[in-house]
Protein backbone atom coordinates (compact mmCIF):
# COMPACT_ATOMS: atom_id res chain seq x y z
CA UNK A 1 0.00 0.00 0.00
CA UNK A 2 2.84 2.35 0.93
CA UNK A 3 4.55 1.48 -2.32
CA UNK A 4 1.39 2.36 -4.25
CA UNK A 5 1.13 5.74 -2.46
CA UNK A 6 4.73 6.55 -3.38
CA UNK A 7 4.09 5.71 -7.03
CA UNK A 8 0.95 7.89 -7.10
CA UNK A 9 2.87 10.72 -5.43
CA UNK A 10 5.63 10.57 -8.05
CA UNK A 11 3.03 10.56 -10.85
CA UNK A 12 1.34 13.67 -9.40
CA UNK A 13 4.67 15.48 -9.08
CA UNK A 14 5.45 14.64 -12.69
CA UNK A 15 2.09 15.96 -13.86
CA UNK A 16 2.61 19.20 -11.89
CA UNK A 17 6.08 19.68 -13.40
CA UNK A 18 4.71 19.20 -16.91
CA UNK A 19 1.87 21.65 -16.26
CA UNK A 20 4.25 24.24 -14.78
CA UNK A 21 6.56 23.88 -17.77
CA UNK A 22 3.69 24.39 -20.20
CA UNK A 23 2.49 27.41 -18.25
CA UNK A 24 5.96 28.94 -18.24
CA UNK A 25 6.33 28.35 -21.93
CA UNK A 26 2.95 29.96 -22.51
CA UNK A 27 3.91 33.04 -20.49
CA UNK A 28 7.25 33.27 -22.27
CA UNK A 29 5.49 32.91 -25.60
CA UNK A 30 3.00 35.64 -24.71
CA UNK A 31 5.79 37.95 -23.57
CA UNK A 32 7.66 37.32 -26.80
CA UNK A 33 4.55 38.16 -28.82
CA UNK A 34 3.99 41.33 -26.78
CA UNK A 35 7.58 42.41 -27.30
CA UNK A 36 7.27 41.72 -31.00
CA UNK A 37 4.02 43.74 -31.20
CA UNK A 38 5.60 46.67 -29.34
CA UNK A 39 8.60 46.59 -31.63
CA UNK A 40 6.30 46.67 -34.66
CA UNK A 41 4.14 49.58 -33.48
CA UNK A 42 4.30 52.78 -35.53
CA UNK A 43 5.76 55.92 -33.97
CA UNK A 44 3.34 58.84 -34.21
CA UNK A 45 4.97 62.18 -35.09
CA UNK A 46 2.84 65.32 -34.71
CA UNK A 47 3.43 68.39 -36.88
CA UNK A 48 1.75 71.67 -35.95
CA UNK A 49 1.43 73.36 -39.33
CA UNK A 50 -0.09 76.51 -40.80
CA UNK A 51 -3.57 76.01 -42.30
CA UNK A 52 -2.28 76.94 -45.77
CA UNK A 53 -0.10 73.80 -45.74
CA UNK A 54 -2.97 71.35 -45.33
CA UNK A 55 -3.23 70.07 -48.90
CA UNK A 56 0.47 69.86 -49.67
CA UNK A 57 1.30 68.13 -46.38
CA UNK A 58 -1.47 65.61 -46.96
CA UNK A 59 0.28 64.69 -50.22
CA UNK A 60 3.67 64.64 -48.49
CA UNK A 61 2.23 62.29 -45.87
CA UNK A 62 1.30 59.68 -48.47
CA UNK A 63 4.77 59.80 -49.96
CA UNK A 64 6.55 59.78 -46.61
CA UNK A 65 4.60 56.92 -45.02
CA UNK A 66 5.15 54.81 -48.11
CA UNK A 67 8.92 55.26 -47.67
CA UNK A 68 8.82 55.05 -43.85
CA UNK A 69 6.08 52.57 -42.81
CA UNK A 70 7.23 52.61 -39.17
CA UNK A 71 6.36 56.33 -38.75
CA UNK A 72 2.86 57.81 -38.83
CA UNK A 73 2.39 61.54 -39.43
CA UNK A 74 -0.33 63.42 -37.57
CA UNK A 75 -1.13 67.07 -38.26
CA UNK A 76 -2.49 69.91 -36.19
CA UNK A 77 -3.55 72.67 -38.62
CA UNK A 78 -4.37 76.21 -37.47
CA UNK A 79 -3.13 79.78 -37.84
CA UNK A 80 0.56 80.18 -36.98
CA UNK A 81 -0.28 82.47 -34.05
CA UNK A 82 -2.61 79.87 -32.54
CA UNK A 83 -0.02 77.12 -33.04
CA UNK A 84 2.66 79.24 -31.38
CA UNK A 85 0.49 79.70 -28.29
CA UNK A 86 -0.29 75.98 -28.13
CA UNK A 87 3.40 75.08 -28.30
CA UNK A 88 4.39 77.64 -25.68
CA UNK A 89 1.70 76.23 -23.40
CA UNK A 90 3.18 72.74 -23.70
CA UNK A 91 1.28 71.06 -26.53
CA UNK A 92 2.81 67.63 -27.35
CA UNK A 93 4.25 68.60 -30.73
CA UNK A 94 7.30 67.20 -32.53
CA UNK A 95 7.72 69.76 -35.33
CA UNK A 96 6.47 73.31 -35.96
CA UNK A 97 5.85 74.43 -39.56
CA UNK A 98 4.88 78.10 -39.44
CA UNK A 99 3.65 80.46 -42.16
CA UNK A 100 5.41 83.40 -40.51
CA UNK A 101 8.91 84.01 -39.22
CA UNK A 102 7.81 86.10 -36.22
CA UNK A 103 5.66 83.32 -34.71
CA UNK A 104 8.44 80.83 -35.33
CA UNK A 105 11.14 83.14 -33.92
CA UNK A 106 9.12 83.58 -30.72
CA UNK A 107 9.20 79.81 -30.18
CA UNK A 108 12.98 79.78 -30.83
CA UNK A 109 13.52 82.69 -28.41
CA UNK A 110 11.64 80.82 -25.70
CA UNK A 111 14.16 78.00 -26.05
CA UNK A 112 11.73 75.45 -27.47
CA UNK A 113 13.52 75.06 -30.82
CA UNK A 114 17.27 75.13 -31.36
CA UNK A 115 18.42 77.31 -34.29
CA UNK A 116 20.50 74.44 -35.62
CA UNK A 117 17.28 72.44 -35.97
CA UNK A 118 15.43 75.12 -37.97
CA UNK A 119 15.22 76.00 -41.64
CA UNK A 120 13.29 78.36 -43.91
CA UNK A 121 11.71 75.67 -46.04
CA UNK A 122 9.30 77.26 -48.56
CA UNK A 123 7.86 80.58 -49.67
CA UNK A 124 4.52 81.87 -50.95
CA UNK A 125 2.68 84.87 -52.42
CA UNK A 126 -0.61 86.59 -51.60
CA UNK A 127 -3.27 87.30 -54.18
CA UNK A 128 -6.59 89.10 -54.48
CA UNK A 129 -9.41 86.70 -55.36
CA UNK A 130 -13.14 86.80 -56.04
CA UNK A 131 -15.80 84.10 -56.54
CA UNK A 132 -15.20 82.35 -59.87
CA UNK A 133 -18.46 83.34 -61.56
CA UNK A 134 -18.53 86.81 -60.07
CA UNK A 135 -19.41 89.68 -62.43
CA UNK A 136 -17.14 91.95 -60.44
CA UNK A 137 -15.54 95.09 -61.80
CA UNK A 138 -12.50 94.61 -59.53
CA UNK A 139 -9.32 94.59 -61.61
CA UNK A 140 -6.71 95.40 -58.95
CA UNK A 141 -6.17 95.97 -55.23
CA UNK A 142 -6.95 99.66 -55.70
CA UNK A 143 -10.46 98.84 -56.91
CA UNK A 144 -11.34 97.49 -53.47
CA UNK A 145 -12.30 100.97 -52.30
CA UNK A 146 -15.23 100.86 -54.76
CA UNK A 147 -16.54 97.45 -53.69
CA UNK A 148 -20.14 97.49 -52.55
CA UNK A 149 -19.89 94.72 -50.01
CA UNK A 150 -17.46 92.96 -47.69
CA UNK A 151 -13.86 91.89 -48.14
CA UNK A 152 -12.21 89.14 -46.11
CA UNK A 153 -8.69 88.70 -44.75
CA UNK A 154 -7.25 86.67 -41.91
CA UNK A 155 -7.06 88.33 -38.50
CA UNK A 156 -3.69 90.15 -38.73
CA UNK A 157 -2.77 89.55 -35.08
CA UNK A 158 -2.80 85.76 -35.42
CA UNK A 159 -3.03 84.90 -39.14
CA UNK A 160 0.12 85.57 -41.20
CA UNK A 161 -1.84 85.82 -44.47
CA UNK A 162 -3.96 88.51 -42.84
CA UNK A 163 -0.87 90.31 -41.64
CA UNK A 164 0.58 90.31 -45.16
CA UNK A 165 -2.77 91.42 -46.58
CA UNK A 166 -3.03 94.35 -44.18
CA UNK A 167 0.59 95.29 -44.84
CA UNK A 168 -0.06 95.30 -48.59
CA UNK A 169 -3.21 97.41 -48.30
CA UNK A 170 -1.39 99.93 -46.12
CA UNK A 171 1.52 100.09 -48.55
CA UNK A 172 -0.94 100.79 -51.38
CA UNK A 173 -2.74 103.42 -49.26
CA UNK A 174 -5.86 101.27 -49.39
CA UNK A 175 -6.28 100.29 -45.75
CA UNK A 176 -8.24 103.33 -44.60
CA UNK A 177 -10.73 103.16 -47.52
CA UNK A 178 -11.46 99.45 -46.98
CA UNK A 179 -10.98 98.69 -43.28
CA UNK A 180 -14.68 99.13 -42.46
CA UNK A 181 -15.58 96.54 -45.12
CA UNK A 182 -13.22 93.89 -43.79
CA UNK A 183 -14.47 90.57 -42.40
CA UNK A 184 -11.75 88.88 -40.35
CA UNK A 185 -11.22 85.10 -40.43
CA UNK A 186 -9.54 82.70 -38.00
CA UNK A 187 -7.21 81.39 -40.72
CA UNK A 188 -6.59 81.62 -44.45
CA UNK A 189 -8.82 78.61 -45.20
CA UNK A 190 -11.78 80.39 -43.66
CA UNK A 191 -11.12 83.37 -45.94
CA UNK A 192 -11.13 80.99 -48.89
CA UNK A 193 -14.43 79.47 -47.71
CA UNK A 194 -16.03 82.94 -47.46
CA UNK A 195 -15.04 83.66 -51.06
CA UNK A 196 -16.09 80.24 -52.39
CA UNK A 197 -19.55 80.59 -50.83
CA UNK A 198 -19.86 84.21 -52.04
CA UNK A 199 -20.27 85.40 -48.46
CA UNK A 200 -17.89 88.24 -49.38
CA UNK A 201 -17.14 90.08 -52.61
CA UNK A 202 -13.39 89.51 -52.48
CA UNK A 203 -10.58 88.29 -50.27
CA UNK A 204 -6.81 88.18 -49.95
CA UNK A 205 -5.25 84.73 -49.56
CA UNK A 206 -2.11 82.80 -50.44
CA UNK A 207 -1.54 81.95 -54.07
CA UNK A 208 -1.29 78.28 -53.13
CA UNK A 209 -4.78 78.33 -51.60
CA UNK A 210 -6.22 79.99 -54.68
CA UNK A 211 -4.67 77.30 -56.89
CA UNK A 212 -6.36 74.41 -55.10
CA UNK A 213 -9.87 75.87 -55.47
CA UNK A 214 -12.01 75.78 -58.61
CA UNK A 215 -14.50 78.19 -57.07
CA UNK A 216 -12.36 81.33 -57.04
CA UNK A 217 -10.39 83.34 -59.58
CA UNK A 218 -7.28 85.43 -59.06
CA UNK A 219 -7.63 89.11 -59.91
CA UNK A 220 -4.12 90.29 -58.99
CA UNK A 221 -0.95 89.38 -57.12
CA UNK A 222 0.37 91.69 -54.42
CA UNK A 223 2.94 94.05 -55.99
CA UNK A 224 6.59 93.34 -55.33
CA UNK A 225 7.79 95.06 -52.17
CA UNK A 226 4.29 95.63 -50.81
CA UNK A 227 4.83 93.19 -47.93
CA UNK A 228 7.57 91.29 -46.15
CA UNK A 229 8.75 88.09 -47.88
CA UNK A 230 6.42 85.19 -47.10
CA UNK A 231 8.56 82.46 -45.57
CA UNK A 232 7.57 79.19 -43.90
CA UNK A 233 10.12 78.06 -41.28
CA UNK A 234 10.26 74.46 -40.09
CA UNK A 235 11.79 73.36 -36.80
CA UNK A 236 12.24 70.41 -34.43
CA UNK A 237 10.82 70.87 -30.93
CA UNK A 238 13.32 70.15 -28.17
CA UNK A 239 10.67 68.39 -26.08
CA UNK A 240 9.81 65.82 -28.76
CA UNK A 241 9.31 62.34 -27.30
CA UNK A 242 10.73 60.75 -30.46
CA UNK A 243 13.83 62.77 -31.48
CA UNK A 244 15.15 60.10 -33.86
CA UNK A 245 11.90 59.71 -35.81
CA UNK A 246 11.16 63.46 -35.72
CA UNK A 247 14.58 64.09 -37.29
CA UNK A 248 13.73 61.61 -40.04
CA UNK A 249 10.59 63.64 -40.83
CA UNK A 250 12.50 66.92 -40.59
CA UNK A 251 15.09 65.68 -43.10
CA UNK A 252 12.45 64.21 -45.41
CA UNK A 253 10.64 67.55 -45.68
CA UNK A 254 13.90 69.00 -47.02
CA UNK A 255 14.41 66.21 -49.53
CA UNK A 256 14.09 66.66 -53.28
CA UNK A 257 11.07 64.35 -53.31
CA UNK A 258 9.25 66.61 -50.82
CA UNK A 259 10.39 69.78 -52.62
CA UNK A 260 8.87 68.49 -55.84
CA UNK A 261 5.53 68.09 -54.07
CA UNK A 262 5.75 71.62 -52.65
CA UNK A 263 6.44 72.95 -56.13
CA UNK A 264 3.40 71.12 -57.51
CA UNK A 265 1.26 73.04 -55.05
CA UNK A 266 2.76 76.40 -55.99
CA UNK A 267 5.23 76.90 -53.14
CA UNK A 268 8.68 78.39 -53.67
CA UNK A 269 11.64 76.32 -52.40
CA UNK A 270 15.39 76.82 -51.88
CA UNK A 271 15.17 79.55 -49.26
CA UNK A 272 18.09 78.66 -47.01
CA UNK A 273 18.44 78.35 -43.24
CA UNK A 274 16.37 80.20 -40.68
CA UNK A 275 18.32 82.79 -38.80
Amino acid sequence: MDKMKKILGLVMIGILLVMTGCSSNGIAGSNAKAAKATKGDKVDITISAAASLKDVLTSVQKSFEKDHPNIKLSYNFASSGTLEQQIVQGAPVDLFFSAAEDNFDDVVKKGLIDKKDAINLVGNEIVLVVPKNSQTTIKSFKDLSHVNGQISIGTPASVPAGQYAQETLKKLNMWEPVKDKVVYAKDVRQVLAYIETKSVKAGIIYKTDAEISNKVKVIASAPSGSHEPIIYPLGLLKHTSHPKEAKVVYDYLQSQKAKNIFKEYGFVTQLGNAE
